[in-house]
């Protein structure tokens, strides 16, 4: 007998979404069915302008289909006004991007602390600092971290409110090798030690090798999608 599927965080049927820039419609997804697992780490990789980082916006929240059903678990993303949407945002999502987006005036402590003081389940920032090897630099300001500490507070900070899925958009893209394998290193701390879903987009096809399951896009659409068997510790990619 066969053992049980794993639950969906992610499942979406026929998601579009339509941008209208004048007269001209800019169709930037095109009819995608999505399951993601949940605690997988899942890559996103494609060209420019596939439709990656507007499926990222709308499975985080932060923007809408056009069309189509989507749901986080049991949650109907889709029927939910902008009021739900960020209460949804709020008790289930991290969010990580290219860019640090620390405050400058803050030390690395206080910056985790602006989203912990209204999480609802949120973990001590110590503690999610001490998770991305920072535990000795929490009260140093970003302008007294390198770049890969900053990114790597901005992982504490998305870490510490324990969401259930952790969305990535090129959070290594401005990183060197070494510098972006321990942040990837954390993000695949955070997958094993508290079963988070962690999205990851990229351009760096290497980095697949650490994913469950990877999401080739074209056009709009999932072109093919790849299952590892047996995702490679983050030490290991080639970069």
């Amino acid at each position: 007998m066969d053992a049980a599927a794993p639950p969906l965080a992610f499942s979406g049927t026929d998601l579009r979404k339509v941008y209208q820039t004048g007269e001209t419609e800019v169709h930037a997804l095109r009819g995608v069915d999505l399951a993601i697992p949940a605690g997988e780490i899942v890559v996103l990789l494609g060209p420019s302008g596939s439709g990656k980082s507007t499926l990222l916006n709308i499975i985080g929240g932060l923007d809408r289909a056009t069309s189509g059903t989507l749901f986080y678990h049991d949650l109907d993303l889709a029927a939910m006004d902008d009021t739900a949407l960020t209460r949804f945002r709020r008790a289930n999502v991290g969010f990580i991007f290219q860019f640090y987006n620390l405050i400058p005036s803050l030390t690395a402590i206080e910056n985790v602390r602006l989203v912990t003081d209204i999480a609802e389940h949120p973990m001590d920032p110590a503690k999610a600092l001490a998770l991305v090897g920072l535990q000795d630099r929490q009260h140093h300001y970003p302008a007294q971290l390198s770049g890969g500490e900053q990114q790597r507070v901005a992982v504490a900070r998305a870490v510490a409110k324990q969401p259930g899925v952790l969305l990535c958009d090129e959070p290594t893209g401005a990183l060197d090798s070494a510098t972006g394998i321990r942040v990837l290193e954390t993000l695949a701390r955070a997958n094993r030690d508290l079963g988070t879903t962690v999205v990851i987009i990229t351009h760096n096809a290497g980095i697949a090798a650490m994913a469950h399951r990877v999401f080739h896009f074209l056009d709009g659409r999932i072109a093919r999608i790849e299952v590892n068997a047996a995702p490679v510790d983050p030490a290991g990619i080639s970069w």
